[in-house]
């Protein structure tokens, strides 16, 4: 398949390239620091997800990494916090909440990986981790924000804060038990383990395991399989309402924003999804991921 340049913008950190079917390569390129998380490379994360990716010829987005690994995790040789947060700044959960966003704790309390896992779970398109090698701290809770991994067999994923004195962070807390469940989650948060793509797949937190040649060639054909004759705006939709139906308190909650997404997508592309069936051919859909209504209350 074909791969062209998204547009202008380039990047430090990053690779970023988008194939005649929309689907996007997006790759950590730090190879010679094994793809080590800084906070430029957390910059440029975040900016990818809010501006290239959600353009509209982007349709779905793999991500790999340069080299042997896909990301080693933060790069600890950075000069003062390593983190990059202000020490100065205490605090409390009231002034936190009430002012995340603002200085001075935008940019000096947040969590950097959060930030990014953020972004990539607001992008209303599918997104797939393509894990190449070794995928250790905010390296493997990054791709927790993703729709499926896909892994290499010489992948190795590791929750290891325990074995720095720190948290887990990139709202893992959030992703890791609704993928694997509590249990799951806390004896791998506890234990530091680093783990094998096997037993990583045998937690579910894997999709598939394959050989390091094919690994990224499946992860762009099943991209591809998922976008190819498919309605961007209904999978907007779909995404939006799985991950936030699961987590409401009662099956109301689903039938109501099911009936709103069913409603806005059967007088738009279901129109010509149904005609292309019923005329044996394939179908030609207009409408965009940009363009899905809004189903939730504000």
């Amino acid at each position: 398949m074909t791969s062209q340049k998204s547009h202008e913008t380039t990047y430090e950190t990053l690779d970023w390239e988008v194939d005649a079917d929309g689907v996007a390569t997006l790759t950590l390129t730090r190879p010679d620091a094994l793809n080590a998380f800084d906070l430029t490379m957390a910059r440029e994360l975040e900016q990818v997800f809010r501006t290239d990716a959600r353009a509209d010829d982007v349709r779905a987005v793999v991500v790999t990494g340069a080299g042997r690994a896909f990301c080693a995790g933060m790069d600890l040789s950075a000069e003062g916090n390593v983190f990059g947060l202000d020490e100065s700044v205490r605090p409390t959960p009231e002034e936190f909440r009430a002012a995340y966003d603002e200085p001075p704790y935008d940019a000096g309390v947040r969590d950097t990986g959060g930030k990014v896992t953020l972004a990539i779970h607001a992008l209303p398109k599918p997104v797939i981790a393509a894990i190449n090698g070794p995928a250790v701290g905010i390296g493997a809770t990054m791709t927790l924000a993703m729709d499926l991994r896909l892994a290499s067999t010489t992948a190795k994923i590791g929750f290891v804060f325990g074995r720095l004195g720190i948290v887990p962070e990139a709202c893992s807390t959030w992703f890791l038990p609704r993928l694997v469940g509590p249990q799951q989650a806390l004896e791998w948060m506890y234990s530091a383990q680093v783990l094998t793509a096997d037993q990583a797949l045998a937690g579910g937190l894997l999709r598939s395991v394959h050989e390091p040649d094919d690994l990224l060639p499946a992860a762009l054909e099943l991209a591809r399989s998922f976008v190819v004759d498919r309605s961007p705006m209904a999978l907007a939709l779909a995404k939006q309402m799985v991950y936030r139906n699961g987590a409401a308190s009662h099956p109301l909650e689903a039938h109501l924003s099911d009936s709103l997404a069913m409603y806005w997508t059967s007088i738009g592309d279901g129109k010509e999804g149904v005609a292309a069936f019923r005329e044996k051919r394939a179908p030609r859909f207009t409408r965009k991921a940009s363009q899905a209504p809004r189903i939730y209350p504000t």
